[in-house]
Formats: structure tokens, C-alpha cells, sequence
């Protein structure tokens, strides 16, 4: 038997131990086949509330672990997930419903996320602030407590992971509730490996469930930070949630992320960076290249690329084939992509390629004549329809780009590095990319948008003791003061 074991963790959840959910049970089905992997436990609130109790009791010991202790357990993390690259590349690609390659991505980057995070213990922690002789005066970064993390399903290593290690790094303790679609990759995965690294029991738990669950952990009074990445619906309302609970909370949702192709853009350049935004991982993703500008001067000959590699990019199971495209995550996504573009059609938009489901899969699609006002403009698709829009001027270009309320990403094409940077400036999107499409992290930037797409740069090295620890004031004084009363 190798690392994984759907076995442990089948109807269970993870407080340390692996228990029954007091819910009921439910498939995760590998989406390219249509077949159950194992059974998920669904966490009620109940569950929730025994859960935070167990983590809270734990964290106040392992706050107190000193700091290479803790940054050591990060580091064999981080070895760990190496050790055993393939197998867990591929059971995220059958889980995710991904190609290998993205498996393999996930895997890499959740151990540079741990090698990262283990330096935090190690760095500074607080200041030495100026104050009357006589006082000392600092300033420490302490930890919250207890940090709860909801997950998407999309990338839910990679959105998991990114905040797990960097509470664990600066003494928190951590409960993840992973899409139940994805709960192994998400969670269970990752409780393996800090598990087999030598996190002490009750410091990471992981709770899969619905919105049930989702709303105990914001609600809970043992867990004063949420991070939370998903739709902007449901982020709306976990904001709102922590908002009336006095609740730190960083939200990291998505919003339409557009590409703008100049009018001195090379071509195929263009095109092959508006296939691989549009088509990276179904368009899954929330950063894809959701609105394709292109100047008018360009459109047709955009359009016949696009078209073209729509028609010839093989769909499959991404885990076993050589495909460019694997399924929507499951049936209701794929009926609703079927429906936006349906709609969107019906209002004007014109079909070039692709709006065929079969089943979770969705073909590649191309749309132009796409305008302000139907469903694939105004919404986030999340999936694999690459939406064509033309300007004129670049003030066009800009304004089509902002139309709602900020984005996570944005990309220039352009052989004019001042007119691209000039128009970037312009734009109201967290991450700007000159030559190059929506999709990139590095691990290492502030990730995150205004508006729609959260609130500001909520993820990422940058933000991590920001969103982590709390400051604390402390002043130290030889004697007490002989105040006058």
C-alpha cells in the first residue's frame, strides 16, 4: 500500500484521530470516470464545535514550541511531499478531475509553500518602539488561536496548503474544511503529511462538509480568523458572517480577469496565451483569462486561432490520456457553463466553436461578439469558453476591463512595454502581467484583488504575518510609576 489510504479516512473526519462524521456520508466521485473513490463524511455544526474545543486545547502548547521545533516539522513536511511526488500527483489528478502535469504542479508547490513557511519562526517577530526613558517599549506578532480555512475545488492542495503552513509556522493551530468534492486533496492529504512530519494531534484537523459547516467555523468563538477561497457569492456571505462577529477574515474569490491584445501584438503570441488562460485546467481556475479584448484590427485573425486549437485540443481523462482538457469538476458545473453560453448566445454572442457537454465534459468553446450585459461578460464562467470582445482605442479596451468591480488578474500584449505598463495602471486588478496571460503565482508575491475578487492582497508571503498573528504592545518598566492619584 502506498502513502495515501482512502481506507483511514473513508466516512471519517480528522481531529487528530480519524472519527465518524455525527452526518451522513457521501461519494467524492473521479469526475473523468464517473466512479467513486471513497465515501466523504459530512461535518455538521456539531462536529465543528467538538473540533475547535480540540485544536484551541493544543494550540496554547504548541505556541509555546520553540521556533526551530516548529520550523523543523515544516521542513520534513515539505520532504515528505516530495518523497512522494508521483503518487500524490496522480491521486490529485483523479480527484480534481485534472490533467498529471497539474498534479504534479500541486504537489511541487505545496512543498516550496512548507519550505517557505518554515522560515517564519525564524524571522523577526516584533519591533522596539521609541517610548520615555525609563521604558521599554516592543511590539510582538502573536498568533490568533485557532485559524479556520475553507477550500475550493479546484486547485485544493495549493488552496489549502498556502494558508495551512503559514498559521501552523506562527503557532496557530488550523481546521480545513475541504470541498467535499475534493477532501483528500484538500485535507486529508495534507493531515498525512504533517501526521507522518510529527505535528502534534489536534494542531490541523480537517472537517469536509457544506455550507453548514462552512458557517459554524465562521461563527465559532474559538476561531478568530477565516480564510476563505471560493465564489464571490459565498465569500460575500462569509464576510458578512465574520463581519458580525468581529472576525478577521481574508477572502481570496475571483472575479473576471481580462486579457488585452493591442494592436501591435504578435498573433499566434497572442492567441497561444489567450488558449492557455481560457483553457488551463477547464477554466477552472480564478484567474483565468475570463475576457479576451482583443483590438479590432485583430479580431478575425484571433478568431480563426482560437478557433482552430478549440477544434483540435483533445478532451479526456487528463490522469491516463494525453488530452489538453479533463471534465468539470462534476455535472451541475458543466450544465452551468452549458447554460451561460446558451444564454449568451441567445442574446447576441456568436458560437465559432465548441458548446457541446457531454456528461462532465465540456468542449473547448469560442465565442465573439461578446458584450456587456450577457451572462459570460458579466459572470465568472469557470470553465473552458474563451469570450471575445473588441475595442478600438485603448480607453475602450481599459473601461471593458474594469466593467464590475475589480479582478484578481489582468494581462497585456503588446510590443510597446510603456503603452502596456500605461494601460496596466489603469486597471483595477490585484496582479498585472505584461506580455503574458492571467494564470501565474509564484509562491512568493501577494496574491489577491480589489472588489469582487476579495479583499486586497490576502494570500501570499506578504500578507502571511499580517493575516496570521495579531500584534501585541508591551511596555516594561523597572518600578512602578508614582502616578498622582
Amino acid at each position: 500500500m502506498g502513502f495515501l489510504n482512502n481506507d483511514i479516512w473513508n466516512g471519517k473526519l480528522f481531529n487528530g484521530a480519524y472519527i465518524a462524521a455525527s452526518g451522513h456520508t457521501q461519494p467524492v466521485m473521479e469526475p473523468a470516470v464517473g466512479m467513486p473513490l471513497m465515501q466523504v463524511g459530512m461535518a455538521t455544526a456539531a462536529d465543528v464545535t467538538a473540533t475547535t474545543a480540540i485544536a484551541a486545547a493544543a494550540q496554547k502548547e504548541w505556541a509555546a514550541t520553540p521556533p526551530r521545533d516548529r520550523s523543523a516539522i515544516l521542513t520534513k513536511a515539505a520532504a515528505i511531499f516530495q518523497q512522494n511526488f508521483d503518487e500524490l500527483a496522480l491521486y490529485i489528478a483523479r480527484e480534481t478531475g485534472g490533467l498529471l502535469p497539474k498534479g504534479q504542479h500541486e504537489v511541487k508547490e505545496a512543498a516550496l509553500i512548507c519550505n517557505i513557511a518554515a522560515g517564519m519562526p525564524l524571522q523577526e517577530q516584533g519591533i522596539v518602539l521609541p517610548s520615555t526613558p525609563g521604558r521599554t517599549s516592543i511590539a510582538r506578532r502573536i498568533p490568533h488561536g485557532v485559524v479556520g480555512v475553507i477550500s475550493p475545488f479546484n486547485f485544493p492542495l495549493i488552496l489549502s496548503i498556502r494558508a495551512v503552513a503559514p498559521a501552523l509556522a506562527v503557532g496557530n493551530a488550523v481546521v480545513v474544511k475541504p470541498d467535499p468534492r475534493t477532501p483528500v486533496t484538500g485535507g486529508f492529504m495534507i493531515a498525512k503529511v504533517f501526521e507522518e512530519a510529527g505535528l502534534p494531534a489536534g494542531l490541523l484537523c480537517v472537517l469536509p462538509g457544506g455550507a453548514e459547516a462552512g458557517e459554524a467555523l465562521v461563527v465559532d468563538p474559538l476561531v478568530p480568523m477565516i480564510q476563505f477561497t471560493g465564489s464571490v457569492g459565498a465569500g460575500r456571505r462569509v464576510g458578512a458572517l465574520a463581519g458580525e462577529h468581529l472576525k478577521k477574515v481574508s477572502l481570496e474569490l475571483g472575479g473576471n480577469s481580462s486579457l488585452i491584445i493591442l494592436d501591435d501584438a504578435d498573433l499566434e503570441l497572442a492567441a497561444k496565451n489567450a488558449a492557455w488562460g481560457a483553457y488551463f485546467h477547464q477554466g477552472q481556475i480564478c484567474m483565468a483569462t475570463n475576457r479576451i479584448i482583443v483590438h479590432e484590427s485583430l479580431a478575425e485573425g484571433l478568431k480563426a486561432q482560437m478557433v482552430g486549437r478549440a477544434l483540435h485540443y483533445p478532451v479526456g481523462n487528463g490522469a491516463t490520456e494525453e488530452v489538453v482538457l479533463g471534465p468539470m469538476i462534476d455535472e451541475n458545473q458543466a450544465k452551468r457553463i452549458e447554460s451561460m453560453v446558451n444564454d449568451s448566445v441567445a442574446a447576441g454572442a456568436v458560437l465559432e466553436a465548441g458548446g457541446v457537454r457531454e456528461g462532465r465534459f465540456y468542449k473547448p468553446t469560442v465565442l465573439s461578439n461578446v458584450q456587456p450585459g450577457m451572462r459570460v461578460f458579466d459572470e465568472e464562467p469557470f470553465g473552458p469558453v474563451a469570450n471575445l470582445i473588441t475595442f478600438s482605442t485603448d480607453e475602450e479596451a481599459i473601461e471593458l476591463a474594469n466593467n464590475q468591480q475589480g479582478s484578481l488578474a489582468a494581462g497585456i500584449i503588446s510590443n510597446s512595454i510603456g503603452r502596456a505598463m500605461a494601460i496596466g495602471a489603469q486597471l483595477k486588478s490585484g496582479m498585472i502581467h505584461i506580455n503574458d496571460q492571467t494564470i501565474n503565482d509564484e509562491c512568493v508575491n501577494p496574491f489577491g484583488g480589489p472588489g469582487v475578487a476579495g479583499n486586497g492582497g490576502s494570500v501570499g508571503p506578504a500578507a502571511d504575518w499580517e493575516n496570521y498573528t495579531q500584534w501585541q504592545w508591551i511596555t516594561i518598566k523597572d518600578t512602578p510609576t508614582a502616578y498622582p492619584f
